[in-house]
């Protein structure tokens, strides 16, 4: 196999998750995460199960028909939050870059739209390839350098020759969106080959029309972080009337194939078995 051609698994939409997410996160993460949990219904992810940046756990609660083993992520809140769910049966609040944890403790681990928040990387990847058995999963999804160039307002931008406003305005994305990274298929693989983990396959997701859903999404999405804030819940009526014009506006993206140049790359990669 071609190790830089995307190679996509079979993949099966989940109309109830999507409804889920909705009903339970801001609308530009729902459709994001309604798209990245349908792709584990078909990955090999053996027990015991790392998530290597657990967050509040809600993404491993409604993705997984299991509680995972370990939740690991460097911050106390979302760990607070997560401890309520049934997400995981151990949560550690640790560095990615110096887990707790013996060689060879896991049978697979997944990161979830995490590692590019991680300033410096490559020792997270070193630790993940000592924590996994040989023969051991990695499953992880990041935004590749589509996400960058296709930000509609950079776009429109570069479209009338205002180039220094536009980096401007992707410069003020990455730090809304904490992004440090935004490699290709082929730079992605030689950090993982660095760190001792083999590439078995990969595909994008996320067309441009989905991309512009989810950057307008977050100036629309301002009132969820201030419920949030004062509720502890993103959305203060979850209600089927409230969210069906939500619902019919993102589903279509929801529902669309793979795009051949997505926004986002999904990862499956492997420890070789010694």
């Amino acid at each position: 196999m071609n190790r830089m051609s995307p190679n996509p698994p079979p993949i099966t939409r989940d109309a109830a998750n999507f409804e889920r997410q909705l009903r339970e996160l801001p609308a530009f993460r729902a459709l994001l995460r309604a798209v990245e949990a349908d792709f584990y219904a078909e990955l090999p992810l053996p027990d015991p199960v790392l998530d290597l940046g657990c967050g509040d756990g809600h993404f491993a609660q409604v993705t997984f028909d299991r509680p995972l083993a370990v939740g690991l992520d460097p911050w106390w809140p979302p760990l607070s939050e997560a401890a309520t769910r049934s997400s995981h049966r151990l949560f550690t609040c640790a560095s990615g870059a110096r887990m707790p944890f013996p060689d060879a403790a896991f049978a697979s681990a997944v990161s979830n739209s995490v590692l590019e928040h991680i300033p410096e990387v490559d020792p997270v990847l070193a630790e993940v390839a000592r924590v996994l058995r040989p023969g051991g999963w990695f499953h992880f999804c990041v935004p590749g350098p589509n996400f960058r160039q296709g930000l509609s307002v950079a776009r429109l931008l570069d479209a009338a020759r205002l180039r220094g406003l536009a980096e401007a305005y992707r410069r003020l994305f990455d730090r809304i969106s904490r992004h440090h990274y935004y490699d290709a298929p082929e730079g992605w693989q030689r950090r993982l080959a660095r760190a001792g983990l083999a590439l078995d396959r990969w595909w994008g997701y996320f067309s441009p029309g989905a991309l512009a859903a989810l950057e307008w999404g977050h100036p629309l999405g301002l009132p969820c972080v201030l419920a949030k804030a004062l509720t502890g819940r993103w959305l203060l009526a979850p209600a089927a009337w409230n969210l069906a014009p939500t619902a019919a506006l993102l589903r279509r993206f929801y529902e669309e194939p793979l795009p051949e140049a997505g926004a986002y790359l999904f990862f499956c990669t492997r420890k070789p078995a010694a």
